[in-house]
């Protein structure tokens, strides 16, 4: 019989070719290389997923890399946050940390042996004259007057740039290429610039900074990466990457370029992302709102279905927008099946059971989890009187409403059949009471009673029952392309609705909760222990509803 072939993604198959022609000496090397200014986000899961996994499954390495050369933007709590994340999807780096800023000193020999071929040399023209004279796409552009410096010249020039004897902004080091390409990247591009601020990692130690080009191909190369992986955006900047590293004559990686991952009614932009959070339009960068990991866990997002949902995604050559319905799907997917059910009511109203014996309590046997047997059960108590959810009852049902009416019968969960017969109304005509009678033969798992009922309901016993804020999380955005509009700003597009908070009933033994344990509400969907959450104040997230209800406006 024959055996189906595993299907290979392009990337794997650039590989399998590398490795059958012995390039490399059969090594499979590759890097995950964040810009440490921000935090990491649902695009960035794919990245991880990509580098990791097919390391892994060559049994390779992959490096964890911040190509932190701007530390103006960057922090170390954008570099802890993001070792976490990675750590927390389930992926472990090989050897130690690295940083772009490990390897200054030796791209700074690297520029001085590129001045030192007549390769580079040093600009005094501003920011602006040097956009000017990088010309159009249909235009080349024109030569800097300070191009044709002597190599003695430019390399006094650079230390004394290094030493910090010039301003910002005065001075910076472009690599000599060719001011009349095609490719606007290879216009004579900036190597370094002066930035006169302490960096994360180094300190004091510089007063020039590598621009992210001229480090990044050179740190791939230093580490002896094979196959270093990034998003089409890059795909312009191959040429760059490699002039870089062939006039210098060192270990040329190759750069292989996938579709980043476009997500509906999300945005993907580090820079927009902590707009949100320092214009305080979300709670931080872990609000159970936003598409970063630390929100997506916060909220109860599952690792196994962030990973899940890369995969799923692939890899592909060419931008496409994915439906965050997948994702949401991948979300649910993975805690049908490690969610404990529980009974929590979002919008009680009380219930009465009239004929039931008054300070009596049972305690009914419950399965926690149907789809998983070794989650066992639990003692939940049922008395006369309970809440159940204020949709579940109508006093003029249409004839296919199968919850609770006048004269209809319906069950409560794991208990008896119940049948309403009187409501208790305030002033305003609001019901406050339903009033049922309950059929002593109808347990569940014992039921002798003859009676039938169409609807199941939950239930929250009222003498048992224990308050929860509860945080209903909705999407952040309402357009399915915030960024899509070029004549409008995406923060016109918040969902107002993005957040309700209410105050729910649930079972007495989820006091015992800790943050960040999942539970499926039954019937309203899954909801996770927040952060914030303590004994006596609980505090669940919702992570998804039991399906997906979001409507296209």
């Amino acid at each position: 019989m024959e055996t189906k072939k595993e299907s290979r993604n392009f990337i794997e198959l650039i590989i399998d070719e590398d490795l059958s022609n012995g390039k490399n000496d059969g090594r499979v090397h590759t890097r995950f290389p964040p810009e440490p200014n921000g935090y990491m986000h649902i695009g960035h899961v794919k990245s991880v997923y990509v580098n990791f996994g097919t390391a892994q499954k060559y049994g390779g390495k992959t490096n964890l890399r911040f190509d932190d050369t701007n530390p103006i933007a960057e922090d170390v709590e954008y570099v802890d946050s993001i070792k976490k994340d990675i750590e927390w999807l389930g992926f472990k780096w090989d050897d130690d940390v690295l940083f772009a800023s490990n390897y200054f000193d030796q791209l700074y020999d690297y520029a001085i042996a590129l001045i030192k071929k007549g390769k580079a040399y040093v600009d005094d023209s501003s920011a602006e004259e040097i956009a000017a004279m990088k010309g159009t796409p249909t235009e080349p552009g024109t030569d800097s007057p300070y191009r044709n410096r002597s190599v003695a010249e430019n390399l006094d020039l650079l230390e004394r740039m290094k030493n910090g004897e010039f301003d910002e902004g005065s001075k910076v080091i472009r690599a000599k290429i060719d001011m009349s390409n095609a490719n606007m990247h290879l216009r004579d591009p900036l190597m370094y610039r002066i930035r006169k601020v302490k960096h994360h990692q180094t300190g004091d130690a510089w007063n020039i900074y590598p621009m992210y080009d001229w480090a990044h191909g050179l740190s791939d190369s230093i580490e002896g990466i094979t196959h270093s992986i990034c998003t089409l955006e890059f795909e312009v900047h191959r040429p760059l990457y490699e002039w870089f590293l062939n006039e210098l004559e060192v270990f040329c990686p190759q750069q292989i370029e996938m579709a980043r991952l476009n997500l509906s009614y999300t945005i993907m932009s580090k820079r927009r992302l902590k707009k949100l959070v320092e214009e305080h339009h979300v709670n931080g960068w872990d609000d159970p709102r936003m598409p970063t990991v630390s929100g997506m866990r916060r909220r109860g997002y599952p690792a196994e279905s962030l990973r899940n949902f890369a995969q799923r995604v692939g890899v592909a050559r060419r931008n496409h927008v994915i439906d965050v319905s997948l994702l949401e799907f991948s979300v649910r997917e993975t805690l049908n099946k490690t969610a404990p059910r529980v009974m929590g009511v979002l919008d009680p109203v009380k219930l009465v059971i009239t004929n039931y014996p008054e300070g009596e309590v049972e305690h009914l046997t419950m399965i926690n989890n149907p789809e998983d047997e070794t989650q066992g059960s639990r003692q939940v108590p049922f008395s006369r009187e309970l809440y159940i959810e204020r949709e579940d009852f109508m006093e003029d049902a249409p004839k296919k409403f199968f919850r609770l009416a006048p004269g209809k019968n319906v069950r409560l969960k794991g208990a008896y059949i119940i049948n309403c017969h009187d409501v208790v109304k305030d002033a305003s005509g609001v019901v406050t009471e339903i009033h049922c009678t309950y059929y002593p033969d109808s347990k569940s798992g014992s039921d002798t009673s003859g009676v039938k009922a169409k609807g199941t309901l939950h239930f929250v016993s009222i003498p048992h029952a224990v308050d929860a804020e509860v945080r209903l999380y909705d999407r952040l955005f309402s357009d399915e392309s915030p960024m899509g509009h070029k004549d409008r700003d995406y923060l016109e597009f918040l969902n107002p609705n993005s957040l309700t908070v209410i105050t729910a009933k649930v079972e007495p033994h989820l006091k015992d909760v800790k943050p960040l344990d999942s539970f499926q509400f039954m019937r309203k969907g899954y909801f996770a222990v927040d952060d914030d959450s303590t004994p006596e104040h609980l505090v669940f997230n919702r992570t998804v509803t039991l399906r997906d209800g979001w409507k296209k406006k």
